[in-house]
């Protein structure tokens, strides 16, 4: 008898995973990460040995444990998109993604040579502004851009490092290549998730983790801490940095209160900071202390009533006279937004080329800018093959995708574009690579990008091998946030002859 059959009944908990894996099924159209469409890809092969000696009822177990595990942690965000603000456990397939040190290595010195090229970018735009006057990014993108803050303009950023922490969008291609889908620059979020994605990981699938060399991530809240800390201005021997968030309601507050616990540094409101003498001082039960360094995940405009906006409650009155004189760090630095806008992202490559003198090892994807008429033509005459994105949104909120829109809301929106070009700009649709899931207790291929996380201190830049990887749960959909339906995954970086030194 078959060890899946018992008389006429089939017992689906019992069905071995190869059986699976033989049912796994994907589109010749995009590229997927585990199969190349006659055979497992090599870096896989370990995996699914090991994973072959389950059944799906243990793996579905397994999956029951990882829900759990993250249920009371406590790992959570807000949807605000239904108008309840909810609280939701954050989605999460037992499943990890692999990565070759080979792609990994390609990654990491395109990320390394885009963010050099980037911070050039925001010292040059805040100072001599010759990316300017030599004419290759045009004036009025960078006048028009609502992130372009003026009062930065002028300030001595230490060691000339505007962008600390980065978190920068890749996909890849149809043909494998990964492409930069954005970059995230101002406040990057979803390291908390990389962090607990890899503890959960290894506490479901511990053998998985003595059997493969995977490169370790843990040490990410130990590396932003050094970084912050020899960010102090001045010479101070035990300077204070504290992590300054908006409060409890909003989105990413479990990872502020996660980064805090875990680099052991106060998390703070701006109620409990104050100005005196032109520095900043936290409020303790033991008086006031000094704040050298301020890791802030509250946004430019909300930082200081005096500058920007007056009614804001969420930041501290004349913290950015401090930061002027030099008396506090505020990381990442204040008018970063401007390197973030999706419009100015396009001319990335050139600042490469102008600043480094070198050609991107990462590609953008191709971007068209809508409040040019001629491009504007083009993608409204192609618009079942592009994606339609605002250019200061993110979550994947304002995006439009062109093969599913409706006639009606379509004719809304073409109107609506025409008369604030500025505001979008379109890219074709990228068929993001696929990687299986485990879901309904089957193996299904899902479409998935990757967020690598870089750190730049005065040292250099430090990438954690790895990242977050998100997911689009959903059948066919290419929307992987979180806040659209999507999900996460662990990511390995695996070599066989790393040394065990760098290896979980």
């Amino acid at each position: 008898m078959h060890p899946v059959e018992r008389g006429a009944f089939f017992l689906p908990n019992v069905i071995m995973l190869q059986a699976l894996l033989n049912q796994y099924s994907h589109s010749n159209v995009n590229w997927d990460e585990m199969h190349d469409g006659k055979v497992i890809r090599e870096q896989y092969n370990k995996i699914f040995s090991i994973l072959n000696s389950f059944d799906v009822g243990s793996l579905q177990q397994k999956e029951k444990i990882a829900n759990e595990l993250f249920m009371n942690q406590g790992i959570t965000f807000t949807v605000y998109s239904d108008n309840t603000g909810i609280e939701r456990i954050f989605p999460f397939d037992i499943i990890p993604r692999v990565i070759t040190a080979k792609e990994w290595e390609i990654i990491s010195s395109g990320i390394q040579q885009r963010l050099k090229a980037l911070n050039l970018f925001l010292k040059d735009i805040y100072s001599q502004q010759n990316i300017i006057k030599d004419k290759i990014i045009p004036a009025e993108l960078i006048a028009s851009c609502p992130h372009y803050t003026r009062e930065a303009y002028g300030i001595n950023v230490l060691h000339d490092i505007y962008v600390h922490i980065s978190g920068v969008d890749l996909v890849r291609s149809e043909a494998g290549d990964f492409l930069v889908l954005e970059d995230n620059l101002r406040t990057p979020s979803g390291v908390s998730y990389m962090l607990e994605n890899r503890e959960v990981t290894k506490r479901v699938f511990p053998d998985l983790f003595a059997s493969n060399h995977v490169r370790k991530i843990n040490h990410y809240p130990l590396l932003l801490h050094d970084i912050l800390l020899s960010l102090a201005p001045g010479h101070i021997s035990h300077p204070t940095a504290v992590l300054l968030t908006p409060g409890v309601f909003n989105s990413a507050y479990y990872e502020h209160t996660f980064l805090a616990r875990q680099m052991g540094i106060p998390l703070v409101e701006g109620r409990d900071l104050l100005i005196d003498n032109h520095k900043v001082y936290m409020k303790t039960t033991g008086g006031l202390e000094e704040v050298h360094v301020i890791y802030r995940r509250v946004d430019d405009e909300f930082l200081d009533p005096l500058v920007f906006k007056q009614d804001s409650i969420l930041g501290v009155p004349g913290l950015i006279n401090v930061y002027k004189k030099g008396n506090v760090a505020i990381v990442n630095a204040v008018g970063t937004g401007v390197a973030d806008d999706k419009a100015v992202y396009s001319y990335v490559p050139e600042m490469i080329q102008y600043y480094l003198n070198e050609k991107p090892i990462l590609s953008n994807v191709p971007t068209y800018h809508l409040n040019n008429e001629e491009m504007r033509q083009y993608v409204f005459n192609n618009i079942e093959n592009m994606v339609i994105k605002q250019t200061n949104q993110s979550g994947g909120y304002g995006m439009i995708m062109g093969n599913m829109i409706s006639e009606k809301d379509w004719t809304e929106a073409k109107k609506k574009i025409a008369a604030e070009g500025r505001n979008y700009i379109a890219q074709p649709i990228v068929k993001l690579s696929t990687v299986p899931c485990f879901i309904d207790g089957t193996f299904q291929p899902r479409h998935v990008d990757l967020r690598p996380y870089a750190l730049y201190g005065p040292n250099g830049i430090q990438i954690v091998p790895g990242g977050l990887t998100r997911v689009a749960l959903k059948e066919g959909s290419l929307v992987v946030n979180s806040s659209q339906g999507g999900g996460s995954k662990d990511t390995w970086i695996i070599d066989d002859y790393l040394n065990t030194k760098d290896a979980e």
